[in-house]
């Protein structure tokens, strides 16, 4: 393998199909597409200041890196990438690119990032930016924080674990999703998604879970979360309060409480629906 210290590189595709090189402490700066096509590439504290550096690559591996906010949709149809210990700064950084790992890394402007990529795999990744992995599947992501709406959007495979999402509209149109002990803020929580299960977390949520297929809630905390569950199919165990419920079509909702269930569309047979709450009042509005 080729190693390289302390260089700076600028001009387009100034390292176009290098393979099998060490780079370390490198720059690279005024000129798109440095390591466009390259194969089988180490890169340790190197800094990226341009615009799409990484394109068409393979077998990438990055640490103590940054990815400056002018390296703009910088890893696009990129196959095998390992990125750690690192900032990504830059907007739309990674597009139909397939097995990715993220680790220690912070995402600080990371809208309309992840989008249609496969395998996707983030361990202490801190994000902030809209429309989040939108149309990406298999993903695993632990000790994650995201500050973005829509999040996920049509979204498939994915399995979230010691999480914090602040995400309006977050699990859009999604399939195969499980949550599990974590934290998500935001509005309409999860709507036309199907086989969703969250388990151990607290949500908030105006209008959330509505219209989902297979949508399971298990020692959950809904916390002033109102008008949930309309026309879904739900087997929910919610630890404590719910504000309200309206018009589920099938399933089981167990709480300490339902401040308000509003029963009231004539085409829902709610014989398929069971209310379980402690006091036994179901508080209906028809």
């Amino acid at each position: 393998m080729t190693q390289v210290l302390q260089q700076s590189y600028q001009g387009e595709r100034s390292l176009f199909q290098a393979q099998d090189m060490q780079l370390d402490h490198c720059r690279f700066h005024d000129g798109e597409s440095p390591l466009k096509e390259s194969r089988n590439i180490h890169l340790t504290s190197c800094l990226f200041q341009w615009k799409y550096p990484l394109w068409y690559s393979k077998d990438i591996h990055m640490e103590h890196c940054t990815l400056f906010e002018e390296a703009r949709s910088g890893i696009w149809y990129t196959k095998h990438i390992t990125i750690k210990h690192s900032t990504i700064q830059a907007p739309k950084t990674f597009r139909r690119s397939e097995a990715i790992t993220l680790e220690h890394c912070e995402m600080l402007h990371a809208q309309e990032t992840f989008w249609s990529c496969k395998g996707i795999t983030l361990k202490h990744v801190a994000a902030n930016g809209d429309y989040f992995a939108m149309n990406a599947q298999d993903i695993i992501a632990e000790d994650f924080t995201l500050n973005g709406n829509y999040a996920f959007d049509g979204a498939r495979n994915i399995t979230i674990k010691n999480a914090r999402l602040l995400s309006k509209d977050a699990f859009w149109n999604c399939e195969n999703v499980t949550v599990i002990d974590s934290e998500i803020y935001g509005e309409y929580l999860g709507w036309n998604s199907k086989h969703i299960t969250f388990e151990n977390c607290t949500i908030q949520s105006l209008q959330g879970m509505c219209y989902m297929d297979n949508v399971t809630l298990i020692n959950c905390r809904l916390i002033d979360t109102t008008l949930a569950f309309e026309y879904s199919n739900v087997n929910a165990q919610i630890e404590g309060t719910i504000d309200s419920v309206k018009n589920p079509i099938k399933g089981i909702i167990q709480a300490h409480e339902i401040k308000e269930l509003i029963l009231d569309d004539r085409q829902i047979d709610f014989e398929r629906v069971h209310i379980l709450t402690e006091e036994q009042d179901d508080k209906a509005t028809v």
